[in-house]
């Protein structure tokens, strides 16, 4: 039975090795953010082309731990804020990429804006970026395009992590809790509008969204110019009946020269030719469109996806 067993996977194996399949791992972040649900329904979209290529999506750490997964072949492609890229596509901007550039990074398609939502719970006396001095502030998790951010953003007002009472380094669902148990007063968060750990908390407790912008807002983007002002819509989570001004990155699928150009050509055809059925995944794709998918490049586009942007007529190099 065993040498049959062996057989049968053995042929399997070779039935996909001749019909040329090919694998991609998607890297993702955290099952309560965006970037899984939209990297999971990729991943099926890819599935169900029968292109030849088949894709399966990963919970991660986020954004850094997707671009240094890429450079060591644990993932094929991922989903990682523009500016996160940036710094590792030219080997800068943050110590785990210093003097590491990894120029085989390439972008496939940029996907939707990232906001910066800084949760403040209502009971803590919080109205102004100012007010985080002293206070308990989740940061995002150790290595996440949010920790960063939130390292940026509290420089543009003059702080710094000392300056925080406590501040603390937890994935989003842990957030989740801290806020909900009064561990913490606050919460950064770089996510695309109507993430569900942003609507869990605010269905669980009394928020506020603290606004950021303002001279500081301008600062931040002229320091860091992968950054765009962008506001929070009235009514976007519970609660929260006006617009907050805030500020935003890009989400934004890369992958490397690693993988072959016919492997990404067919994945960005599987993903991207239905415009209406990307968009169904998510409500932050709602804006997407093939002419803002590749604006603000973080690094070249793949020969994979120019060839795709080219078929459809959009004007890349």
């Amino acid at each position: 039975m065993k040498r049959i067993t062996t057989v049968l996977l053995l042929g399997t194996a070779a039935v996909a090795l001749a019909q040329g399949t090919a694998f991609l791992t998607i890297g993702s972040g955290s099952t309560t953010g965006v970037y899984f649900p939209v990297a999971t329904g990729m991943a099926k979209m890819i599935n169900d082309a029968g292109g030849g290529v088949r894709a399966n999506a990963r919970s991660t750490g986020g954004s850094v731990f997707n671009v240094n997964a890429l450079a060591t072949g644990e993932l094929d492609a991922a989903i990682a804020q523009n500016d996160i890229v940036y710094y590792a596509y030219k080997g800068t901007g943050l110590q785990a990429f210093q003097g590491k550039a990894n120029s085989k990074l390439r972008t496939m398609a940029v996907l939707y804006p990232e906001v910066l939502h800084v949760v403040a719970r209502k009971d803590a006396g919080i109205n102004s970026m100012a007010d985080l001095k002293g206070k308990r502030v989740v940061i995002g998790d150790l290595g996440s395009g949010t920790e960063q951010t939130a390292k940026q953003v509290l420089e543009a007002y003059g702080l710094n992590e000392g300056d925080l009472g406590q501040a603390l380094r937890v994935s989003p669902a842990q957030g989740i809790s801290l806020m909900q148990d009064k561990r913490a007063d606050a919460l950064f968060y770089t996510v695309g509008v109507g993430a569900s750990a942003i609507s869990q908390i605010a269905q669980t407790v009394d928020v506020k969204l603290v606004p950021v912008s303002g001279n500081q807002a301008s600062a931040l983007i002229k320091k860091y110019p992968f950054y765009v002002r962008h506001n929070i819509p009235a009514n976007s989570y519970k609660g929260i009946g006006a617009t907050v001004p805030s500020v935003a990155v890009q989400a934004t699928l890369v992958t490397t020269t690693n993988v072959p150009d016919d492997t990404v050509y067919k994945a960005m055809k599987a993903i991207f030719s239905n415009e209406a059925e990307l968009k169904a995944l998510n409500p932050s794709l709602a804006s997407f469109s093939y002419e803002k998918a590749v604006k603000g490049l973080p690094a070249p586009l793949h020969p994979g996806a120019l060839k795709f942007f080219k078929e459809k007529g959009i004007n890349v190099k």
